[in-house]
């Protein structure tokens, strides 16, 4: 199986992301989707350390984009890119969650590299 650029879904609800995944899971099969959402604690909010093991989930030589929902959801990726270990991790930025994670998606799954699938992301938005 080829390898593709991961994806980390962002948001306040897990059950937000769980969906999207799911939606996502129809069309694409072969792209690693990896989820952090909700605080520590099971509430509406984001955690840096979930983010920072989604991305460990997601890594790929190719790179890995983040999508999130909100605006703190931003921050706590920016701070887990910070912190992460792992070079070519890109944020798509004021980007829609569920529309753009289904065209990252779907790019990813055809290989394409990481750039030319935010620049999709970024004419399509």
């Amino acid at each position: 199986m080829m390898e593709t650029v991961g994806i980390v879904l962002i948001s306040h609800s897990i059950k937000v992301i769980e969906g999207i995944k799911e939606i996502i899971s129809q069309v694409v099969d072969n792209v690693s989707i990896q989820l952090a959402g909700g605080t520590d604690h099971q509430m509406i909010g984001t955690s840096v350390e979930k983010i920072l093991s989604a991305i460990e989930r997601a890594h790929s030589s190719k790179g890995i984009i983040l999508l999130y929902d909100l605006g703190s959801a931003l921050m706590n990726a920016e701070l887990a890119i910070e912190i992460s270990q792992y070079e070519n991790i890109k944020i798509a930025a004021d980007i829609p969650l569920v529309e753009g994670a289904y065209i990252a998606a779907v790019e990813a799954g055809m290989g394409k590299e990481i750039d030319q699938i935010l620049e999709s992301l970024e004419k399509c938005f």
